[in-house]
């Protein structure tokens, strides 16, 4: 059995609810990523942050992403994969939730972040086709 651990890219980065977009998205490109994990003042999950996010609903609706936090765009309950979970879990979770990052919480903390390259890295072939054919064709609808 192949966990969520084997897979997601450990060690993963993430921002505290304060953090100005403007810095957010200096660090995305610090780091070559699409998305940062959102923590509260615990380190607990709040959110996930994405560079489209920034752009969709800052930029593009006149905000100043120098005076808006992560938190004002951290809305609902963030997806997140136990460690421990197995792969076949890890991809039914983003399939079903059409997600392409998903974080991996143990004992209540971000360990990592499984992405696309993340799953291509590790599936066959033929895992990965379906994986595309499901997050890609529901998406399209």
């Amino acid at each position: 059995m192949t966990t969520a651990r084997e897979i997601m890219h450990a060690g993963a980065a993430w921002i505290t609810r304060g953090v100005m977009l403007d810095r957010a998205a200096e660090l995305m490109s610090e780091m070559n990523v699409g998305a940062l994990p959102i923590a509260d003042e615990n380190e607990r999950l709040c959110g996930i942050l994405t560079d489209r996010d920034i752009v969709v609903e800052c930029v593009a609706k006149g905000k100043d992403p120098r005076r808006t936090t992560a938190g004002e765009l951290a809305h609902g309950t963030p997806r997140w994969i136990d460690a421990d979970a197995d792969v076949s879990d890890v991809m039914q979770e983003m399939e079903s939730h059409q997600i392409r990052r998903l974080p991996v919480i143990e004992n209540k903390r971000l360990v990592g972040m499984i992405s696309e390259a993340d799953l291509a890295h590790h599936l066959s072939e033929a895992q990965i086709a379906e994986w595309v054919d499901k997050i890609y064709s529901r998406a399209a609808t």
